[in-house]
């Protein structure tokens, strides 16, 4: 499920929870738990909607005998899904960043010039105030978060670029003093919840769309998914700045 936090959302956590709670293991945690209880809810929506409605179908799998894996099995696995892993990221980073280093160097007449006012600002500062409802709308977030809907892995990299650090790890001091310019703390855990519930990356999505064979219902997936990002994210923001957000 989507709604359960992916290996190329991490980074994402432990920036934002790096920067603005570091003495709370609890937050990167609760991504876990709030997914998870997304899952639950989720599913029971559905199943009370007429397009999912219908009598239960039986399901019967046969199942192998359970044994002990043997150490030699399991370390050749966790090796070709890491390599998978790290080859896939990767090229999806390194392409990305090209691209985004390239839209935030230009202008629309194809000149050199300053960030402030490129391609990628102008996108950015266009799309921002869709996002300003749920904390973050500054363009350089923005366009943190559509590079996000197409892969969460390049989420932390746009942040290095537009800040002008570079492809930085998430753990980059210089980064987690800079990102903090761009969220308080209850924008920031706005953020992760809709990079949590948020429609998955391009690869997740031609999946979805293999599995469900019809273009129609991928489509209702992604925006039922972004839908629950938004509006999740939206309460989130709103209460907690309502109840907490006084001296932020």
């Amino acid at each position: 499920t989507p709604f359960i936090p992916c290996g190329a959302k991490l980074p994402v956590f432990a920036l934002l929870v790096g920067a603005f709670f570091p003495n709370s293991a609890w937050i990167a945690s609760s991504m876990y738990l709030v997914g998870i209880l997304a899952v639950i809810v989720s599913g029971i929506v559905l199943k009370k909607t007429k397009a999912f409605a219908g009598d239960p179908a039986p399901f019967v799998m046969e199942l192998p005998s359970y044994h002990m894996p043997r150490m030699k099995g399991v370390l050749i696995h966790m090796w070709d899904r890491g390599k998978q892993f790290i080859k896939k990221a990767g090229t999806i980073i390194a392409v990305a960043s090209a691209a985004i280093w390239i839209l935030q160097s230009s202008s629309w007449s194809l000149q050199l010039v300053d960030t402030q006012d490129s391609i990628l600002a102008s996108i950015g500062r266009l799309i921002a105030p869709i996002f300003t409802p749920l904390g973050f709308g500054s363009w350089e977030v923005a366009v943190a978060t559509i590079t996000g809907l197409l892969a969460k892995e390049t989420i932390v990299a746009t942040f290095g670029i537009v800040l002008g650090l570079g492809n930085v790890a998430e753990g980059d001091p210089t980064l987690l003093a800079s990102v903090g310019a761009f969220f308080n703390p209850i924008s920031a855990y706005s953020f992760m919840i809709f990079t949590l519930f948020a429609a998955p990356c391009a690869a997740a999505i031609g999946a979805t769309r293999r599995e469900m064979q019809s273009a129609k219902w991928t489509w209702a997936a992604i925006l039922f998914q972004t839908g629950v990002a938004y509006t999740a994210a939206l309460v989130v923001y709103q209460v907690g700045m309502l109840l907490f957000g006084r001296g932020l």
